[in-house]
């Protein structure tokens, strides 16, 4: 089941479209006798390249993506356990509080980094206040007397995880070049229309039914790599299998172990 989800991920009504589109035209050239030689190298260069390269960005943008949300996590985890530890008496108040702090924090920015882009400003200053009562927190441990050195230490904890947030936020608002997505999706999308009198001319001494396999090969292998590069443009809209993932409510669980 789970390969048949990521292969309906990746084949999907638009790969359909564009292989009937080709199987069509190279029927419409076997027919007609419109055949020609055309130079494979001009896929590679035109089409496959951009592809792969568009590919290989997106995906780097996610793994930054992990380790930012990595170090969101642990430092947040690293605050819960200084207030917890770094005093001789226990405060369970205190610890509850902080606890829903850091739950609230991580919620508001999952729901901005999944809001539509109408959205995107609104979910923004939410996390951003979250931000601040965590920092206010902070102060009530100065009060409640922890030690200047420890002190700061918290706020680099804090400071590290504000500097995750951003960059976690500019990869959720910017992609990869627009002009060089919207390049491949022009030539995925002809390609393998366009080349329906080479695919009429290596089939010409063939039957019908094996002309049609290079086809049907082109358009769902070109048009399968965009869109694998279209779900990982965005790793946290939710929809592709490789997208990230906060969980929040398992964080603050797990705090207390």
């Amino acid at each position: 089941m789970k390969i048949l989800k990521s292969l309906i991920l990746i084949i999907n009504i638009k790969s359909v479209i564009i292989t009937v589109l080709s199987l069509i035209a190279t029927y419409l050239c076997l027919h007609f006798g419109i055949m020609a030689d055309l130079p494979q190298t001009v896929i590679g260069i035109a089409v496959v390249f951009p592809i792969v390269f568009s590919i290989g960005s997106a995906y780097q943008r996610r793994e930054n993506a992990l380790k930012d949300y990595s170090n969101l996590k642990a430092h947040s985890r690293s605050i819960y356990l200084a207030a917890r530890d770094w005093f001789e008496d226990e405060n369970p108040e205190q610890l509850a509080a902080v606890k829903q702090i850091i739950l609230d924090l991580l919620i508001s920015c999952r729901e901005f980094f999944t809001a539509e882009r109408d959205e995107k400003e609104e979910k923004e200053i939410i996390v951003y206040k979250n931000y601040s009562k965590l920092s206010l927190f902070i102060k009530d441990l100065r009060i409640r007397g922890m030690q200047v050195g420890e002190l700061s230490r918290v706020n680099q904890y804090l400071s590290k995880m504000l500097e995750a947030f951003e960059n976690l936020k500019h990869v959720s608002q910017y992609r990869t070049p627009i002009t060089l997505r919207a390049y491949s999706r022009f030539f995925i999308t002809l390609t393998p229309i366009l080349y329906a009198p080479y695919f009429a001319f290596i089939g010409k001494n063939i039957s019908l039914e094996l002309t049609m396999i290079t086809p049907l090969l082109m358009s769902v292998v070109l048009v399968g790599l965009d869109n694998i590069q279209d779900h990982l443009e965005n790793p946290f809209d939710q929809i592709g299998e490789d997208d990230v993932k906060i969980h929040a409510e398992k964080l603050t669980q797990y705090l207390e172990l």
